[in-house]
């Protein structure tokens, strides 16, 4: 029995420095090999983790250096919105009439749609706010009131936030797609809409436009997509901006693929107008005029409709909802929508700008967090110019912890690599910040950004990984 004691005395040696090595020791290592690699000889890389229980930092490098956070920065958005919005915060959408209703069912009048800035209005995240519910209460509504014929139109009444905006430093080649679809006070389906493509028989022939999943005949959709080779995927990009009534395609659509590919929709306001004038045409309760927009007025100079009779008020989901979808699945508009509606609670203002200042001002406040720290330009993170510093990330992610709706921030997070945290991709930017609980039972809030990184991302997201894995 002896003899093998004293080889057992010698692993033992061997494994307990390295099981007793400090945390932050493995972090320091693992952040040396990831800084040192080929893929970021010209980029950069920088980290904070913080001990949730003490607020100690555990391990930092360049965490006072402004990177660009690609997603991360919904977290932001999103937890500002909850101290200053609240968790239960809802935005109201009403459907009126204006004029009077004659003894034939004649309205001498227009339909109103007015909004407050609800990203989620049509959306197909929740049952109850669907296009086709939607609708159908709409139409419902306005037969309840006698209404079987009217003589003016349906009116989308975007004012609250000066119509459709996209916010500035958005790029020509996001705008055109879903997820850089613009914000207004009336959004309308995400403000997007789908595409289905019919490849060509062989790589480089072009590909034709089998059907959309909503009518937006309005708009013309120029098409110069060809077909790419067997399994490459999805390389469509749609090119417009607010108010283009020309969607340009173009990039290469795989052979063999079979996926919808969805296209932001230039005016959300107009588009619900749209489809609330079909959907009356189809119950028989015909209009006058076209369907419009109260931005669209004011540019002609008419008049715009004010006051009225509400026949129909919708609430959205409540912010913790909302913001589920939005970290879920990373859903921009909901972020741009949100930034807007905290600069219009705090101070009444609904620019893009407003918002981002405000954002800064808050967690400043709050926080003591250098306004160096936060260069915010959006509520989502799709703006290249946005610069946040991996110190100011951790700190805000660690405050949240002792909030009452914590848990359903927590909760809106997604999983990756067996931790809880939101990710941040945009060209050469790859970003986390999250939680996790270290073996030993220490909590721990993270954020780690990555810039100008060279080589894929899959390869890169590998490296991080590793790196985070430290931390378990």
């Amino acid at each position: 029995m002896k003899q093998f004691v004293l080889p057992i005395l010698a692993i033992l040696c061997l494994v307990s420095p390295a099981s007793a090595q400090p945390i932050s020791q493995k972090i320091a290592t693992a952040f040396s090999t990831l800084e040192s690699h080929e893929s970021l000889a010209n980029g950069m890389a920088a980290i904070t983790v913080i001990n949730a229980n003490t607020g100690e930092v555990v391990f930092s490098k360049n965490d006072k250096l402004g990177m660009a956070p690609a997603s991360t920065l919904k977290t932001v958005t999103a937890s500002a919105a909850y101290h200053i919005l609240g968790a239960e915060y809802s935005f109201e959408t009403t459907l009126s009439y204006t004029g009077k209703i004659d003894a034939t069912g004649t309205l001498n009048g227009d339909i109103v749609i007015r909004g407050s800035g609800d990203p989620s209005l049509g959306s197909d995240r929740f049952p109850q706010t669907t296009d086709t519910a939607l609708l159908a209460a709409w139409v419902q509504a306005i037969r309840a009131a006698g209404i079987r014929k009217i003589e003016g139109t349906v009116v989308g009444d975007d004012r609250l936030y000066s119509g459709q905006t996209a916010p500035r430093g958005w790029t020509w080649q996001d705008m055109g797609n879903y997820y850089g679809a613009g914000v207004s006070a009336l959004n309308w389906r995400e403000n997007s809409v789908g595409v289905n493509f019919i490849p060509g028989r062989a790589s480089d022939a072009s590909t034709s436009i089998a059907n959309t999943t909503a009518d937006i005949s309005y708009l013309q959709l120029v098409n110069e997509t060809v077909t790419g080779n067997r399994g490459t995927g999805d390389n469509v990009y749609a090119f417009a901006a607010p108010y283009s009534s020309r969607i340009y395609l173009r990039g290469t659509y795989g052979i063999d693929l079979k996926k919808t590919i969805y296209l932001s929709i230039p005016d959300g306001a107009y588009d619900a107008a749209y489809q609330l004038h079909h959907a009356l045409e189809q119950a028989h309760i015909s209009q006058m005029g076209t369907p419009t927009t109260t931005h669209l007025l004011l540019l002609a100079g008419s008049e715009v409709p004010n006051g009225g009779t509400i026949l129909h008020t919708h609430r959205s989901p409540t912010l913790s909802e909302l913001v589920y979808w939005f970290n879920q699945k990373s859903v921009n508009l909901y972020g741009e929508a949100l930034l807007k509606a905290i600069a219009f609670q705090m101070e009444g203002k609904t620019d893009t700008r407003d918002g981002a200042e405000k954002l800064r001002d808050f967690w400043a406040g709050k926080l003591g967090i250098a306004p160096g720290e936060l260069k915010i330009f959006d509520g989502s993170g799709l703006s290249p110019e946005n610069r946040i510093t991996t110190n100011a990330l951790a700190r805000i992610m660690a405050s949240l912890r002792r909030e009452p709706w914590f848990a359903s921030f927590h909760e809106s997070l997604p999983t990756y690599n067996g931790m809880k945290m939101k990710s941040g991709t945009i060209g050469g930017v790859l970003g986390y910040t999250g939680y996790h609980t270290a073996k030993d039972g220490t909590p721990l809030v993270f954020a780690l950004l990555v810039n100008n990184y060279q080589g894929s991302a899959q390869s890169m997201r590998k490296r991080m990984f590793r790196l985070l894995d430290t931390l378990k």
